[in-house]
């Protein structure tokens, strides 16, 4: 079992309900930026896990045979309840009719194989004295970030909006080290302290 899985870990089948919600644009709790790829959901609250479900792919199945591969990129609202999941209208209607408003479901969490490499921003004010990152893009869910600072590699705090947070500003526009709940660790030089600008970089994790 993966050492720094939270609540959702690998290979661990969890039951639950679907319901469904107007995406929008497709941006989210997780604040990633709009998208026109609706095959999304939103995570309960307990499973949502401060951010840590944001970017997850997970396989949807239905009692009828049917199953969806979707991206968690928001907070499903209260009472949702552990397990569930809000599906977009779109995700939804390839497992049941919309009418039918909830859906015993099962999902899993999946390590997808196409997809292309991982990407970081600053967040939006942040500087040399204060600063926010947020992983994009990633394979696996995401456990640690890291910066390095002159007394050494250190963790940040991760906040209910898909950023980890240096609030005195150290490490802030150096290397940044990044876990996955399997423990592979990626570590990323040259990304500009660039507030609301995502960066590309050359990594990727693991599939599993």
């Amino acid at each position: 079992m993966a050492s720094l899985a939270g609540r959702i870990k690998p290979a661990v089948a969890y039951h639950g309900v679907a319901t469904a919600y107007d995406a929008g644009d497709g941006s989210g709790a997780c604040l990633y930026n709009p998208s026109s790829d609706h095959m999304i959901a939103a995570m309960n609250h307990a499973d949502y896990e401060s951010s840590k479900a944001c970017g997850a792919y997970v396989r949807v199945r239905a009692a009828n045979g049917a199953s969806i591969t979707v991206r968690i990129v928001n907070e499903c609202p209260l009472p949702c309840a552990p397990g569930q999941l809000d599906l977009s209208h779109q995700a939804f209607g390839k497992l049941a009719d919309l009418s039918l408003g909830r859906l015993p479901i099962t999902w899993t969490l999946l390590s997808p194989g196409s997809l292309g490499t991982i990407s970081l921003r600053y967040k939006a004010g942040s500087t040399r004295w204060w600063c926010g990152i947020q992983v994009i893009g990633h394979r696996n869910p995401v456990a640690v970030l890291e910066v390095r600072t002159t007394a050494g590699w250190r963790q940040l705090r991760r906040t209910d909006y898909n950023f980890f947070l240096s609030t005195d500003g150290s490490g802030c526009g150096g290397a940044i080290r990044v876990a996955d709940i399997y423990g592979e660790q990626l570590t990323v030089e040259g990304i500009a302290l660039k507030a609301d600008v995502v960066q590309s970089t050359r990594v990727q994790f693991a599939r599993h």
